[in-house]
């Protein structure tokens, strides 16, 4: 590998669960030179980590992932299967939130599209990973979140006190 490669797989490899071996291998599919992306969504498509758009009349239909560059694809499956081990970081909670209602492996399909615009962001802007967190989706509509979950709790049977 080239240095600046190298130091790009470092760079990488703050990324939960991304080894080097890893770094390696996704670096080999798409460089360091990330111009020939406009965007994040671009990369995600190339590499077949978005979900379909097949929608008539207002109705999704089939959401199929397209197919892509199945070396990157795989790399990145798998360093997600990995990442969402980790309980204290957001692909954890990522995950955790899709496939309650998607399933296990929508979920490690869409941890692995948010692996990869991480890295996108990373080589492009020359940025370093921040983790948002486990309780990242905790921050919004809380108000909502607590009316729902006492609702379910009276639902249950048990009458709680609301001290505000």
């Amino acid at each position: 590998m080239k240095p600046e490669e190298k130091k790009a797989a470092k760079v990488i490899q703050d990324i939960p669960r991304i080894g080097n071996t890893s770094a390696q291998a996704i670096l080999s599919v798409i460089g360091t030179d990330m111009g020939r992306f406009p965007t994040d969504a671009h990369i995600s498509s190339w590499a077949g980590l978005c979900h379909g758009n097949n929608e008539s009349a207002h109705k999704r239909k089939c959401g199929k992932a397209r197919k892509g560059n199945a070396l990157l694809r795989e790399t990145l499956v798998v360093c997600a299967h990995s990442a969402v081990k980790n309980k204290k970081s957001y692909f954890s909670a990522q995950f955790a939130r899709i496939s309650a209602h998607r399933g296990k492996k929508r979920a490690y399909v869409a941890v692995a599209h948010s692996m990869l615009v991480a890295i996108y962001h990373i080589l492009k802007d020359r940025v370093t990973f921040k983790d948002l967190g486990a309780d990242y989706y905790n921050q919004f509509n809380k108000e909502h979140k607590i009316n729902v979950y006492l609702k379910r709790l009276k639902a249950l049977g048990w009458e709680a006190v609301v001290a505000i």
